[in-house]
């Protein structure tokens, strides 16, 4: 997976969880990483961590609700590194559990501005410096949530559907030019979200994994891998897809 030398990533939600181990993946294997978070602290983090490394790595505050945040972004990784070649678009909520008659239109509206509008705004812009370059690629963090309903988080799976969504339809308009887009779909992972899931249900997140037919929940890196394949050139003739990343979660 060596071959990211000299390629610039850009990382949405990487100040944790499964941005954060897969900017530092990406890093590591070479590229010049570009990070966006909300949470500047934990953003800057991690810039510092790739960068106390030996890598390269920028950071700017970013809502990817926000279509001018998103627009300031890519902009800041062209102007910092001078082009675009890969894309990470992480950065989601859970939102508010609970039946969906008893769900509010403010935790629909934040959900699906984060988790569709912001994906949709991410790949609004990389699309488009990456077309200035001859392509690249996407990949977008959806969910088994975005394949399988679950009753308690509709709004949250219903985003992940449209994630999917997304990808199929930019994978259908872009691929022949260069642009390769596809999805991640986890399951329970080891983080922050994990951990706020598990606490709000008062377990433990490694209760989880009895869910896993593989007898455990995953880790960041694991996830990290596969996006940085999905962006290499040995997925070259992907685009389009759902890749699992569950340990059989959705083959029960």
């Amino acid at each position: 997976m060596a071959d990211f030398d000299g390629k610039v990533a850009l990382v949405t939600g990487g100040g944790s969880g499964i941005g954060r181990a897969t900017a530092i993946a990406f890093a590591r294997e070479g590229a010049s990483v570009v990070i966006g978070n909300r949470n500047s602290s934990a953003g800057e983090a991690v810039v510092k961590a790739i960068q106390d490394d030996g890598g390269k790595a920028s950071f700017l505050r970013t809502d990817v609700s926000l279509q001018d945040d998103v627009k300031a972004l890519v902009e800041h990784a062209v102007a910092t590194y001078g082009r675009l070649d890969v894309a990470f678009n992480n950065a989601g909520i859970g939102g508010a559990a609970g039946p969906l008659a008893d769900q509010s239109a403010d935790n629909y509206d934040e959900v699906m501005g984060t988790n569709v509008k912001g994906v949709w705004l991410s790949m609004k812009y990389e699309i488009r410096e990456m077309l200035k370059t001859g392509g690249g690629a996407i990949v977008n963090n959806s969910s088994v949530g975005g394949l399988l309903g679950f009753a308690g988080v509709g709004i949250y799976s219903a985003s992940k559907h449209a994630v999917m969504g997304l990808t199929k339809s930019a994978a259908l308009e872009y691929s022949a030019h260069g642009v390769r887009v596809n999805a991640v779909n986890p399951a329970v992972i080891r983080t922050p979200m994990a951990e706020g899931l598990a606490k709000m249900r008062k377990i433990k997140p490694d209760d989880f994994s009895a869910v896993h037919p593989i007898g455990r929940i995953g880790e960041p890196e694991e996830v990290a891998d596969v996006v940085l394949w999905l962006c290499s050139d040995k997925a070259s003739f992907v685009t389009g897809t759902a890749t699992c990343v569950d340990g059989g979660f959705t083959i029960q």
